[in-house]
């Protein structure tokens, strides 16, 4: 099966390495290789004769417009290079949540992404997941002020992004589910506790002051704006946050 992922990243690296040890051609792309996905520059090249594309791009720039613009132009114009090239399933990676905090700009435009593959005339699969662990110490970095992390106890269920990466290739080399489905971790706790105890086992000595109105990049979180759908039959992944801390020591 051929695969062609869209977005070299951190799930992008790892998917493409995934799926060639299990004797696919696959591969990452990004605009080192000559892609433009907000222009359309090189995708029909990349696409042809692809079986499956995954979309794991990400704009670059996180302002309302901006970002709203850069999914609305990418997604269209895979999709539009998809149908010429007979590609037979798209799979995206979008955000648990992405439908319940519509005050982030970011959110609203990750479902605009959504809605335009819903619509574009390709078979699809669109998988929902939670935080990752490794964006942990970027969420607090996110917070900081003078030294101190400011962060919300706003719950996540973050997961392991070989967790996902794994998820993901059975959807890619599967069937098209032609609907929306979530991945998450195994864990739920607040901003606040995740970062104490990320602090606690890599040793950053910054204190975390637990402030409801932190916020969350633009957005003020509850207990379940970010977690898992409850009866939506999520895959629940199996690496717990300690897990994946004694696996980095």
């Amino acid at each position: 099966m051929k695969i062609t992922i869209f977005g070299n990243g951190l799930i992008g690296s790892q998917l493409a390495a995934h799926l060639v040890a299990a004797g696919h051609e696959s591969v990452a792309l990004g605009r080192r290789d000559g892609i433009d996905t907000t222009t359309g520059i090189g995708l029909s090249e990349a696409v042809t004769a692809s079986d499956v594309v995954v979309d794991l791009t990400n704009s670059p720039s996180w302002a309302d417009e901006d970002v709203l613009t850069f999914f609305r132009s990418s997604t269209r114009n895979l999709l539009t290079a998809e149908k010429a090239a007979g590609v037979r399933h798209h799979v995206a990676l979008t955000i648990v949540g992405a439908d319940r905090l519509s005050d982030s700009g970011y959110m609203r435009a990750k479902l605009a992404q959504e809605e335009a593959i819903q619509g574009g005339g390709v078979p699809y699969s669109i998988v929902r997941s939670t935080q990752f662990f490794e964006f942990i110490p970027g969420i607090a970095e996110a917070g900081t002020v003078d030294g101190v992390v400011h962060a919300t106890p706003g719950a996540l269920q973050p997961i392991a992004s070989a967790d996902v990466v794994s998820r993901l290739a059975e959807i890619v080399t599967s069937a098209p589910l032609e609907a929306t489905v979530e991945i998450a971790g195994p864990e739920v706790a607040g901003i606040d506790a995740l970062a104490r105890r990320y602090f606690a086992a890599t040793g950053d000595t910054r204190s975390v002051v637990t402030d409801p109105d932190a916020g969350y990049f633009g957005a003020q979180l509850n207990s379940t704006a970010l977690i898992a759908t409850p009866g939506a039959g999520a895959w629940i992944a199996p690496t717990t946050l300690d897990d994946w801390l004694r696996s980095r020591a």
